[in-house]
C-alpha cells in the first residue's frame, strides 16, 4: 500500500521543495510536483538502523544546491545501491535504490517545514520478500 501525500500535518509539500542536512552545509532542491510519492520505512540492513522514512523521486528530481562536495557515498552487499550522506553531520540525504536504479529515495526528514513523525501508518518495505 503506497503512501502519497501533497501535505503533511496540515503543512504543503511544494513543487519545488528544499531540503538540507542536519548542518546545513548540503542544500538540495526536490522537483515534487505530485508531492510526496511512495512514503515508506526498509527493512534492509542499512535501512533499519537509520530509521529513517524515505520518498521516492526520479533520478532528475534532486538539484544538489550546495555542498556537493561534502557528500559521501556508501554501498555494501550488491553494491547497486548509493546511499549519501553529509560528511559534516552525518545526515542521511538520498539513496539511488537497487530495487529500481532510476529513482531516488530521500530522507522525508530533510525536507524544510516537514515532520515525517507526523505521517500515520508508513508502511515498511522488505527487499528480503520482494516487497
Amino acid at each position: 500500500m503506497a503512501i502519497n501525500l501533497k501535505e503533511v500535518d496540515g503543512v504543503p509539500v511544494k513543487i519545488k521543495h528544499r531540503a538540507s542536512c542536519h548542518c546545513g552545509l548540503v542544500e538540495f532542491e526536490l522537483d515534487l510536483p505530485e508531492g510526496l510519492i511512495d512514503v515508506r520505512r526498509c527493512d534492509c540492513s542499512l535501512c533499519r538502523r537509520r530509521g529513517a522514512i524515505a520518498a521516492s523521486i526520479p533520478l532528475s528530481g534532486i538539484n544538489i544546491l550546495s555542498g556537493e562536495n561534502l557528500l559521501k557515498t556508501y554501498q555494501f552487499n550488491t553494491k547497486t545501491a548509493m546511499h549519501f550522506f553529509c560528511s559534516n553531520c552525518g545526515i542521511y540525504t538520498h539513496h539511488q535504490r537497487r530495487s529500481n536504479p532510476s529513482q531516488y529515495g530521500f530522507n522525508v526528514a530533510c525536507l524544510e517545514g516537514i515532520n515525517p513523525l507526523k505521517i500515520p501508518n508508513i508502511p515498511t518495505y522488505n527487499p528480503r520478500n520482494g516487497d
